[in-house]
């Protein structure tokens, strides 16, 4: 009797859905450019501009494209996962962006799950006990 309410308990267990945490943060750009990371890395020739941020004239458009990145949150605050993976996705851009011969990132929002969020001074982060993602989609641009 007690092996069938043990395998019973089980099965129910099993069967419940699963409700991990995706916890929707909003994070200042600024904080995570600032970083002495980000600073190290970010400094090569390409310039990085968020939501409806002036630039220049555009002389050639080289099309856009979706950075989108997670990283292991384990045994990191919310906070500390998503600067970290914010690098990651800034990192690709910025690769793309020498990959295809422009200076510029323009036009940059997060893309979570395909689903926009502009702004001009924060980016949007998930971030669960395990993972946090960031995704950022911009257009690769040669300024004048």
């Amino acid at each position: 009797m007690k092996r069938q309410l043990l395998l019973a308990a089980m099965a129910v267990s099993l069967a419940a859905p699963v409700c991990a945490r995706d916890t929707e943060l909003h994070l200042p750009i600024q904080d995570a450019m600032n970083r002495a990371d980000a600073q190290a890395k970010l400094n090569d020739g390409v310039k990085f501009y968020f939501g409806k941020q002036k630039y220049g004239k555009v002389d050639k458009s080289l099309g856009d494209d979706v950075a989108n990145t997670k990283t292991n949150a384990f045994n990191k605050s919310d906070e500390e996962a998503c600067y970290w993976t914010f690098l990651s996705a800034m990192i690709k851009l910025q690769e793309k962006a020498k990959k295809l011969g422009a200076d510029a990132v323009v036009d940059i929002e997060s893309y979570y799950k395909k689903e926009p969020f502009v702004s001009d001074t924060e980016f949007e982060c998930h971030a669960g006990g395990l993972m946090a993602g960031v995704a950022l989609r911009g257009r690769y641009v040669k300024l004048k």
